[in-house]
């Protein structure tokens, strides 16, 4: 069992179901943020998504975003109470933001997540022909960082997350 699953957001029934990308511009009150688990060592497909992201960006005249270690430890839980569900969502998103407000000083916290590609390219690319997405690719943030993880058959999902400190 994943030390994930123990985390205490996944105790809590709070079912919030957004389209695909989530931002922090709906009010909240008193949301208890997750814990921050030890970050994972990246992949090869997470590297090549920031790059690929970045590479957007700046041709878009945009700077690039710094990686973040706590973002990419709380885009790991998402990761994996998605794959835990078998559910491609934005559950629990205010105890993401919470959590990295209190752990990484973020002012502002958007994400995208996604389910089934096979490739950076083929993610990326998604998110950028789609506007909602495209405009946390785009949005005026200072730090990201993304998590993919395979479920047991092979699929995989990704939680990017965007933060401005």
């Amino acid at each position: 069992m994943k030390p994930t699953k123990l985390l205490p957001f996944l105790a809590i029934v709070a079912v919030l179901s957004f389209t695909s990308c989530s931002t922090d511009t709906v009010a909240e009150d008193a949301i208890s943020s997750i814990e921050v688990p030890i970050t994972p060592q990246a992949k090869q497909i997470e590297i090549e998504i920031i790059e690929l992201i970045n590479a957007h960006r700046i041709g878009e005249g945009l700077s690039a975003l710094n990686q973040h270690n706590t973002v990419k430890a709380v885009a790991y839980t998402h990761t994996d109470y998605m794959i835990e569900v078998n559910n491609v969502s934005h559950d629990n998103f205010f105890q993401r933001k919470q959590s990295l407000q209190d752990n990484a000083d973020a002012n502002i916290v958007s994400e995208n997540v996604a389910y089934g590609f096979n490739s950076a390219q083929a993610v990326v690319n998604a998110w950028i022909n789609s506007p909602s997405h495209r405009d946390n690719i785009e949005g005026n943030y200072t730090d990201f960082d993304i998590s993919a993880e395979q479920n047991e058959a092979g699929k995989w999902y990704f939680t990017n997350i965007f933060i401005k400190r």
